[in-house]
């Protein structure tokens, strides 16, 4: 996920691929454009022809993925996708109308429906061409010396804010990212953050492996910016010339970031500095000039997430020359500002970035990605009208209930484990009962009042949204942490855990089926949107989690020995997750997947855990629903909740730059791991799905 809440890679996500979302399986208010079936656990789905304790991930898989083709728009497929589609027409139909309506339109409206208006006019946007951001290429073209560098850096970063969001390793705007985050040691404060960033390709180790194929993507990249180059109107050698100068930069800020491994240690990322400190560090960069351009305000500390990078990056700007420069700052505007240019500067980033980087074979048609758009820099306003239309009444109610039975579960598990002293065992309850749980959507909407949307102005509405929200993380700093603020949008399909406000935050477009299905028997929901919630709340316990303490600091409360056996049944994870291939030759880093991989196995645990003790409650231990006991259809919903299938590109990606393993690997990891799961399908040692040294951390 792309969130602007920094740090990123502290915001724990159930999914990777699934960043959109879907609305209530009511038929009555699907729209009529692209209906699609949203997909419902079926015991019929499971092919008997494979052996559940050999694969199963295959087992609970092969039917759908056979019947479920990639479609030409999507570089994977899962219920999720499907979910997004069904989701995506409901927004459109509420954009449409927006955009269609007169003048007793309300202000939410009137914003939804011009932003998606002007997106959608894509002849006004082909007959602008590159005009539309000529004023902001003869800026930097205009630049006299390097001493104006700050300045323009900080006006770039202010309108390509919401462009170039931040991923799991830093920013994607030009050089580094600004923006404001809990401080890690008082996380009730906001303090200025400052990050690495500056890179076109997805990770620091894309441009620095020499692997065939990693260099493979470094000539299709070379050859993309020289392409955007020549649609700016450049000549082929003065194109390519150009293009080498920005891969050449971004070699230098690859060399000087940090890797995806050493990130995951909070403890690497706390580098407070004054402002003279953070002068210090990078003396060929003017932070004055840059901070007063931003319009920052004044704060006692700077929270430096990589000052090595900080570095780099001063050295960077005293060994370039100013033309040099200026064509980085080009490319950065280009490369930012494509998905609302003309036809040619799409067709071109999708060609890179959709067909060769992630095996996409179409793009997506304009009205999903302007929808997007919108969610994107509108989400709270194109949320309420959602909201309104899909989230029912007792959807909180409903999910509550879940998330209470899970979190009772995982405190039972807290008091059994052998290996935790009373000390530890103590924080960690206390930790857990001071969760907050978020369910739905925020209970004060952001206030977009101040956002100028202007019908007929596509790429305008999109640097004023980002201008908006550079302002609006700006304005947190030096004050109290927002603790109803959500960093995911109400239609989202996605789940997140945020260890600096202890919560777990469900937006609505999780609590529908397959993943919540109120049709459906305690043993599937807990299957599915159960395992969900224990992946979150062991995500407050995972390798990163855990060193955060009730209040969201990041405070040790771990006695030295319990770290110890911590660590021990953590690097069992670690291990065994490294031993997956995600491409034939391409194994998964199990250090990077950690915190993911402990919360699968740990969430599924204790939402097996919680159905019993339910079932127990209810005396339904016993019964059986089409032939299954309730621990088997348990099981067969949490691998059907995961089937999916990705490009090989995708999934070379993933492997490379991404914190959450791919779906076979989350179900078959899981399930070897689980003595009840071998009960449940009576497996047998020395099979696939039994491990013979089981690791479990939860």
């Amino acid at each position: 996920m792309r969130l602007f809440r920094l740090p990123l890679l502290l915001v724990f996500c159930i999914s990777c691929v699934a960043t959109a979302a879907f609305a209530q399986s009511s038929s009555s208010q699907m729209p009529a454009k692209d209906s699609v079936e949203l997909d419902h656990f079926d015991v019929k789905m499971v092919d008997s022809s494979v052996d559940p304790c050999v694969d199963f991930y295959q087992y609970t898989c092969k039917k759908w993925i056979a019947s479920n083709p990639i479609p030409p728009d999507q570089p994977a497929w899962g219920p999720d996708g499907k979910m997004q589609l069904w989701n995506q027409d409901v927004l459109r139909d509420i954009l449409e109308k927006a955009a269609a309506g007169g003048a007793d339109r309300s202000a939410v409206e009137q914003k939804i429906g011009d932003y998606y208006g002007s997106c959608m006019d894509e002849a006004a946007i082909d007959a602008k061409g590159v005009a539309a951001i000529k004023p902001e290429l003869e800026r930097i073209e205009g630049l006299q010396s390097k001493s104006q560098l700050p300045a323009e850096l900080a006006h770039l970063h202010q309108f390509t804010f919401s462009l170039a969001q931040n991923t799991n390793s830093g920013f994607e705007t030009a050089f580094f990212g600004f923006t404001s985050g809990q401080d890690f040691d008082d996380a009730s404060k906001v303090v200025s953050t400052i990050d690495q960033g500056g890179l076109g390709l997805p990770d620091r180790d894309y441009y620095l492996k020499d692997d065939a194929k990693s260099a493979e993507i470094r000539a299709q990249y070379l050859a993309h910016v020289q392409k955007m180059f020549a649609l700016l109107g450049e000549d082929s050698a003065t194109a390519g010339a150009h293009a080498k100068i920005v891969m050449d930069m971004e070699t230098a800020l690859a060399k000087a970031s940090m890797d995806l491994v050493m990130r995951r240690d909070p403890a690497n990322l706390n580098h407070k500095m004054s402002l003279a400190e953070m002068q210090a560090l990078s003396p060929e960069f003017s932070w004055d000039e840059y901070l007063k351009a931003l319009g920052a305000p004044a704060t006692d500390h700077y929270l430096i997430l990589a000052p090595d990078f900080l570095k780099g990056v001063g050295q960077l700007v005293q060994a370039t020359s100013l033309d040099n420069l200026k064509v980085y700052l080009r490319w950065n505007l280009v490369h930012d500002s494509a998905s609302l240019l003309s036809d040619p500067f799409v067709a071109e980033t999708f060609d890179f970035y959709g067909q060769k980087l992630v095996g996409q074979k179409e793009i997506q048609p304009r009205w999903k990605r302007c929808v997007g758009a919108v969610d994107r820099d509108l989400g709270e306003a194109l949320g309420q009208a959602y909201v309104d239309r899909t989230f029912g009444a007792d959807g909180k109610k409903r999910m509550l209930a879940l998330v209470h039975a899970l979190q009772d579960a995982l405190g039972s598990d807290i008091q059994q484990l052998d290996w935790m002293s009373p000390a530890t065992r103590k924080e960690a309850v206390i930790k857990l009962h001071a969760v907050e749980d978020k369910i739905g959507y925020p209970d004060r909407w952001r206030d977009y009042s101040n956002l100028h949307i202007v019908h007929g102005d596509a790429l305008g509405n999109i640097y004023r949204s980002s201008q908006f929200e550079a302002a609006r993380q700006l304005a947190k700093i030096g004050k109290p942490v927002d603790r109803e603020e959500w960093a995911m949008t109400p239609p989202t399909v996605n789940a997140y855990y945020d260890p600096q406000l202890n919560t777990v935050n469900f937006p609505a477009g999780i609590l529908q089926p397959p993943y919540f299905d109120k049709q459906m028997d305690d043993a599937v929901n807990f299957g599915e949107i159960g395992a969900i919630i224990g992946h979150e709340l062991t995500h407050g316990f995972d390798d990163q989690g855990r060193k955060f303490d009730s209040t969201g600091n990041l405070r040790d409360w771990w006695t030295a020995e319990d770290g110890k056996e911590f660590q021990k049944r953590a690097q069992c994870i670690s291990d065994e997750y490294s031993g997956f291939e995600a491409v034939p030759g391409v194994k998964l880093n199990g250090d990077l997947t950690l915190g993911e991989n402990t919360a699968d196995n740990g969430g599924t645990r204790i939402a097996l855990m919680a159905l019993l003790n339910v079932l127990a409650a209810q005396g339904k231990t016993d019964v059986k629903i089409d032939g299954l006991t309730p621990e088997q259809r348990f099981f067969v919903a949490y691998g059907q909740s995961w089937c999916s299938h990705w490009t090989p590109e995708l999934l070379r990606m993933v492997a490379q730059s991404d914190p959450h393993s791919p779906s076979q690997s989350r179900v078959n990891g899981v399930v070897s791991n689980m003595p009840e799961f071998q009960k449940a399908f009576s497996c047998k040692a020395g099979q696939p799905m039994v491990r013979e040294n089981a690791c479990r951390v939860w």
